[in-house]
C-alpha cells in the first residue's frame, strides 16, 4: 500500500471507530464504500485477486457468527471484515492473519477489562434487568487492521 492508501484507511478507521463508539454501530455509508474502495484499489494495483480472497476468507466467518447469534455480532461488522480482509490481504498473508487474529483478542480483552472494573467498583447496569456488557467489535477491527500493516512497515527496515 502506498502511505496515501495508508493514510485514507487510517482515517476511515477513525471515523468507524469513532461512529462504533458512539452510536453502537457502523454505518452502511462508510462500509459499503469502503470495501468498494478498497476493492477498487486493488483493482487498480493489480492485487484484486489477493483483496478478494482475503476479504471473503474474514468476512464468511464473520458472516457465520452474525447469522447464528445476531445480538453477538452485527451486520456492520460483516461488512467491515470485507472492507479490512481485503485491506491487509494487500500487505500479505502475515498482517492478515495477525488483523484476524488480534480484533477478537482485543475486544476480549477490553470486555474482560470492562467485566473486571465492573465487578471491582460495583458499577450496574441501569436497568436492574439488563446485565449484558456490549462492547463494539469495530475499533478493535480497525486497530488491528492499522497494527498489522503497521508491522509491514518495521519489517522493510
Amino acid at each position: 500500500m502506498t502511505p496515501l492508501a495508508c493514510a485514507a484507511l487510517t482515517v476511515w478507521c477513525a471515523a468507524l471507530t469513532t461512529f462504533d463508539l458512539r452510536e453502537g454501530r457502523l454505518p452502511n455509508r462508510l462500509t459499503g464504500s469502503g470495501a468498494l474502495v478498497v476493492l477498487g484499489y486493488a483493482l487498480h494495483t493489480k492485487h484484486f485477486t489477493a483483496a478478494l480472497l482475503g476479504a471473503l476468507l474474514l468476512s464468511t466467518p464473520y458472516l457465520l457468527v452474525h447469522l447464528a447469534a445476531p445480538a453477538a455480532l452485527g451486520a456492520g461488522d460483516v461488512k467491515l471484515a470485507v472492507m479490512l480482509g481485503g485491506a491487509t490481504a494487500l500487505g500479505g498473508a502475515r498482517p492478515w492473519v495477525w488483523a484476524a487474529l488480534g480484533a477478537p483478542a482485543l475486544t476480549a480483552c477490553v470486555a474482560l477489562g470492562a467485566l473486571v472494573r465492573r465487578r471491582a467498583f460495583g458499577s450496574r447496569p441501569a436497568d436492574p434487568g439488563d446485565s449484558a456488557l456490549t462492547v463494539p467489535h469495530g475499533p478493535a477491527m480497525c486497530l488491528a487492521t492499522l497494527l498489522a500493516l503497521l508491522s509491514l512497515v518495521f519489517d522493510s527496515t
